[in-house]
């Protein structure tokens, strides 16, 4: 299968309405993608904590059907990456979104693990509560969001639900580079299965992102990345190999310890 990731730049000169016109733009010349992501509440820029209420959208909102109507074009499943999510009872979510080839939704995750250091998001935004893992037609895939990564518990949580791939979109920024780059290895190699993650580069708020998204396969080699510039990563993987390797290295099933 073709992973096509999306390191999309972030400005504050940018609108987000041209800002989501412009990422449909990359989004739909991602042709012979099987799946692709986009980075972590792109369309309004993460550090713009003053516009989080007023650009909070539905589930089925502008955003989410834009995107699905390149998912039909494309054929590929389509991870929205995530946006600030209105719920009914007025909490405001840190929401990603899982869509398949014909475009419909078919998970959503709601970020767990909220960011306080330097981050308004945990004044801003309600914590999910809920693991999301689904199926798909290349093996099971459980959603992440940035912090995440930072919580080993969560990911062998998936894991044990079946996960096979992890798809983490991500506004990670300078100068915390070293640990994104371990940390997407570690949790990959850790529970033996496919990482993919979406990050966003460029300058917002006056918080630079550092991006370098990644593919890593189930024994922590990194199969394609970028650097800090806005590019589209491509990588092909053979969705079995986290069968073989973990019929043939055993750590998950030596554990101890269980949640």
């Amino acid at each position: 299968m073709r992973i096509a990731s999306i390191q999309l730049a972030i400005r504050d000169d940018e609108a987000k309405e041209a800002r989501l016109e412009r990422t449909m733009g990359l989004l739909a010349a991602c042709k012979g993608a099987d799946l692709v992501l986009l980075p972590e509440v792109w369309n309004t820029g993460y550090f713009a904590f003053d516009r989080y209420r007023e650009e909070a959208e539905a589930l089925d909102g502008p955003t989410v059907r834009a995107a699905a109507e390149q998912a039909r074009a494309l054929g590929a499943w389509v991870h929205v990456g995530s946006f600030v999510e209105k719920q009914g009872d007025g909490t405001f979510t840190n929401t990603s979104v899982l869509l398949d080839r014909e475009g419909r939704t078919i998970a959503g995750y709601r970020k767990m693990h909220l960011f306080g250091f330097g981050s308004d998001e945990t004044k801003v935004l309600t914590p999910g509560t809920e693991v999301v893992t689904v199926a798909t037609d290349f093996g099971r895939v459980g959603l992440a969001t940035c912090y995440d990564l930072r919580f080993p518990e969560l990911f062998r949580r998936m894991v044990d639900q079946g996960a096979e791939f992890f798809l983490v979109c991500s506004a990670w920024p300078y100068p915390r580079l070293e640990h994104w780059l371990m940390l997407n290895r570690v949790r990959a190699l850790e529970n033996e299965a496919f990482l993919v993650s979406s990050n966003c580069v460029g300058v917002t708020r006056g918080k630079q992102f550092c991006g370098h998204s990644q593919v890593v396969d189930p024994w922590g080699a990194v199969v394609a990345a970028s650097g800090d510039e806005e590019t589209v990563v491509w990588a092909a993987v053979d969705p079995a190999m986290v069968g073989r390797v973990r019929a043939v290295f055993p750590p998950l099933r030596d554990r101890v310890l269980k949640l």
